[in-house]
């Protein structure tokens, strides 16, 4: 039986713009939610690229995650790279790819020392604001990006004060993670904003608690309301006593000079400095701090002399840079800690044994010593106070690096024939010196033993 010609072309026009309908709202609702972001593809190769403009985003995603892994699995962190930016990519409301892509960008790339290699950080920085961006709808990843510059970047505060704030306005924010905007705000030097904030967490907090017992809330519910209350109280009962004795109030009320307080006078800690490289790439790093309780880390930073975005004692971490893979790798830039025991700190450092984190391809090098109050545990801080109120240095004091603050810095030179030991330096062990330098005696026990000063120990 032979079909009619007409009634089969009214059909299948039918079907085509049916077909066309759908297609047309599919493709809408495509662009709104899985759309490419626009922006940077670099670091990808021609076929992921045509991955990310084809279909099927979330499948593929999902299939690249979980052999992101599998790398995990065997430390294989360079090829998790490429997956974590194109994930990102085909799917830009992955909320924990961006998460764990910050975390190992900035964490998981370690020389030998299990120092990070910094720069990488800018680009966690750069993932964490796109991130944000893509997913302003929840706290996570404004989170993130507050707890890279509190943490990991510990500097530029005001960073995170500013991140922190952004997730603690969105209502999916967990009562566990609202605490540490009143950290940031201390270690910004908001102590005014930090009060006000613990203000309201403890009224908030006091509130639930009243309502968990007037609905009958009962068992471990109600349990969590009332450890909830009792911890924030007894976090800003300590606050006002800090406020209070490290002559904060004073300040504010102009009668700071009239009265003694934890901060006065301010206490000289005494550093010095000398850098000796001992073998090609190694040095070796001896000093003092006339700081008797343990806990002091001085920041020692070894960089390029002409350091792009560069700033004394640290980087502008982020200055709307681009997600890149790979570091710049003909740049140097090494960070680490300078335990002080006993008043003095002894470090070696090795960057003989990773030459892509530390290429050395630079003629000049600048070794910086930086000391913030602010990064400082609070029993430290009951001393030099929220800002260095409490703290000097007659020869290293600065005023002007950090706004607002009373920091130590200072600075040293080497060059690339003295870090690599070449030339005239070959058989001569290269050694660079704060001017106040007199030498630290080192025991046969080195710091293996800590001396605490009792009630009769001269200090």
């Amino acid at each position: 039986m032979r079909l009619k010609r007409r009634p089969v072309l009214v059909l299948l026009a039918a079907v085509a713009i049916f077909q066309a309908a759908t297609h047309m709202t599919a493709y809408s609702t495509w662009k709104k939610n899985y759309a490419p972001a626009v922006g940077d593809y670099s670091g990808l190769s021609p076929d992921q690229f045509l991955f990310a403009l084809a279909g099927f985003r979330e499948l593929v995603a999902g299939i690249l995650w979980v052999r992101a892994d599998a790398f995990f699995d065997e430390g294989n962190f360079d090829a998790i790279l490429p997956i974590i930016r194109l994930v990102t990519i085909l799917d830009p409301h992955q909320i924990d790819v961006y998460a764990t892509g910050m975390w190992h960008i900035a964490y998981n790339f370690t020389d030998e020392g299990s120092r990070s290699d910094r720069r990488y950080v800018p680009s966690a920085v750069a993932l964490g604001v796109e991130g944000a961006k893509n997913n302003p709808q929840t706290y996570e990843l404004f989170y993130e990006t507050g707890w890279l510059y509190y943490h990991k970047i510990e500097d530029d505060y005001d960073q995170s004060v500013k991140w922190f704030e952004q997730a603690m306005e969105r209502p999916d924010v967990i009562t566990a993670r609202r605490n540490i905007l009143n950290m940031a705000y201390q270690r910004a030097g908001m102590v005014d904003k930090a009060t006000n904030y613990l203000e309201d967490l403890l009224s908030k907090a006091e509130k639930e608690l009243e309502e968990g017992k007037k609905s009958s809330r009962q068992g471990l519910d109600l349990f969590q309301l009332r450890q909830n209350r009792d911890t924030l109280e007894n976090i800003f009962d300590n606050h006002l006593i800090r406020m209070a004795q490290r002559g904060w109030l004073a300040k504010q009320g102009g009668y700071y000079d009239s009265w003694e307080y934890d901060t006065k006078p301010p206490f000289d800690v005494g550093f010095s400095a000398q850098v000796t490289v001992v073998d090609p790439k190694v040095i070796r790093v001896i000093g003092t701090w006339n700081v008797v309780p343990v806990g002091t880390r001085v920041r020692i930073v070894l960089r390029d002399a002409n350091y792009p975005d560069a700033q004394p004692g640290g980087l502008e971490w982020y200055q709307g840079q681009k997600i890149e893979l790979d570091p710049p790798k003909d740049l140097t830039f090494m960070q680490d800690q300078l335990f002080v025991r006993n008043q003095r700190f002894d470090r070696r450092i090795d960057m003989g044994r990773d030459p892509t984190m530390y290429p050395f391809v630079a003629e000049e090098y600048l070794i910086e010593f930086y000391y913030s109050p602010r990064q400082a545990p609070a029993y430290i801080q009951d001393k030099f106070g929220w800002n260095g109120e409490g703290m000097t240095d007659k020869n290293f004091l600065n005023t002007e690096i950090r706004p607002g603050q009373r920091v130590v810095y200072t600075t040293l030179k080497l060059t690339r024939d003295q870090l690599l030991r070449r030339g005239p330096w070959k058989d001569q062990a290269p050694t660079v010196q704060t001017s106040n330098f007199r030498g630290v005696t080192l025991t046969p026990d080195g710091d293996n033993i800590i001396r605490v000063p009792g009630i009769l120990t001269n200090p």
